[in-house]
């Protein structure tokens, strides 16, 4: 997985499929497509919670649009809300041509010091990733700048 974009209230997210994707009548296994929808709500919202504040999903809702069996999962994230306990995000995932496979929203709640294993010291400002090109950085109060992180997430 990975982030080819990411902006304030927005990300994208993509999957290059494997025969690892596939359940045993050769679609994309359901839980891949829940998990891109999940990190790619996740995403849109983590660069709007305050520093020292972490995210956790509490209920995910995907509809299912077309299955599909080879090529790339894109999925297209927006942040519909950030409150107080919990967030909100919007997430259509697309083939490679195009064609809308999924659609579901994701509800996190917001976690104080709930850190990244690891990463106990990343802010959202840390947020630089190898595709420096794709990334639009966003102004965070309090930013004293940008240092590196190597987003991968396993399928």
């Amino acid at each position: 997985m990975k982030i080819k974009n990411l902006e304030w209230g927005s990300a994208v997210l993509e999957v290059d499929l494997e025969e690892k994707h596939l359940q045993p009548f050769g679609y994309v296994h359901g839980g891949v497509i829940a998990s891109v929808m999940d990190a790619a709500a996740f995403w849109t919202v983590f660069l709007q919670v305050k520093d020292g504040m972490g995210l956790t999903t509490v209920k995910i809702k995907v509809n299912y649009l077309a299955p599909v069996q080879k090529g790339r999962l894109v999925a297209n994230g927006r942040c519909i809300k950030v409150g107080k306990p919990l967030a909100l995000g919007d997430v259509f995932i697309n083939g490679t041509e195009g064609n809308l496979l999924a659609h579901g929203t994701a509800t996190m709640m917001i976690v104080p010091g709930l850190k990244v294993e690891g990463q106990e010291n990343l802010t959202q400002a840390d947020l630089i990733f190898s595709d420096k090109s794709s990334i639009r950085a966003c102004p965070i109060s309090g930013s004293s700048g940008l240092r590196s992180l190597q987003s991968t997430w396993p399928t």
